[in-house]
């Protein structure tokens, strides 16, 4: 089973690739098949997020809706700290876990 990410930067170009493929390559690693879309923050809304499992978001972003999937703050990632990221990463396994995504 493949998990679905979404990540969502400003412009949806820099911060949530980087954030896109360090979940990729750290969740192949530990073993799941993740795919993640990085997108810009203004797109999401709930028809989108609705087609993926978690969503990692750079920063707490007021929408005008609550997601029904599980968030993740991503942004730590982007330190490229291990300190920082194993905590992020930790999350998104657990929620796969949990939701019997694997």
């Amino acid at each position: 089973m493949t998990v679905r990410i979404l990540a969502a930067c400003g412009a949806g170009v820099n911060s949530s690739h980087q954030i896109k493929d360090a979940l990729e390559k750290e969740m192949k690693s530990r073993g799941y098949n993740v795919h993640c879309d990085a997108v810009m923050v203004k797109d999401v809304n709930e028809e989108m997020l609705s087609n993926y499992d978690i969503y990692a978001q750079i920063a707490k972003t007021d929408m005008s809706f609550t997601p029904q999937i599980p968030v993740v703050d991503a942004g730590a990632i982007l330190y490229r700290m291990p300190a920082m990221a194993k905590p992020v990463y930790d999350n998104v396994e657990k929620i796969i876990k949990e939701k019997g995504l694997s």
